[in-house]
């Protein structure tokens, strides 16, 4: 399933580059047919991989001739761009929704290896450093993480 999925993925990401266009439409039927596989799976691999994280948005239209519309966000406004992040950093961030959004950051060429590692660094727990000279609430500490985390991408992203 790993497999089908990665390849599904490839397929859609082709067609963005085939129409060099901000969205594709599609059916959910046609395209699970061609791979050989049901549509549910097709499901799955809009919910995991065409996320408003990885930088798209899915629309479905359901019913007999139902569609599925992909379409790639770009901000070219600098401050469109990062309303778009500090919207998906929200007021509190756990650690691994701190890597996963860096790394899809960097995935999309916002930001780069060494910064996303910087960051990382930056904003590990206290647990995994050994550092424990604060004594904070998860939930305060998730807090500062989330705001933390929007000054640094702010900063990078108005350099």
């Amino acid at each position: 399933m790993p497999n089908l999925t990665r390849e599904i993925e490839r397929y859609i990401n082709e067609l963005f580059g085939e129409e060099d266009d901000s969205s594709v439409s599609l059916r959910r039927k046609e395209l699970a047919e061609s791979f050989g596989c049901v549509p549910s799976q097709i499901n799955h691999v809009l919910r995991s991989r065409f996320t408003p994280e990885r930088g798209f948005l899915v629309e479905s239209q359901r019913g007999g001739h139902g569609y599925i519309r992909i379409i790639r966000l770009s901000y070219k406004d600098p401050e469109e761009r990062l309303n778009h992040i500090e919207d998906m950093v929200g007021e509190t961030l756990s650690q691994n929704d701190i890597k996963k959004l860096l790394v899809s950051l960097q995935e999309r060429g916002l930001i780069d290896a060494r910064e996303r590692l910087i960051i990382e660094v930056v904003l590990r727990h206290e647990e995994e450093t050994g550092i424990t000279e604060f004594d904070l609430s998860p939930y305060k500490r998730s807090k500062i993480q989330a705001d933390l985390l929007k000054k640094i991408l702010r900063s990078l992203m108005l350099a």
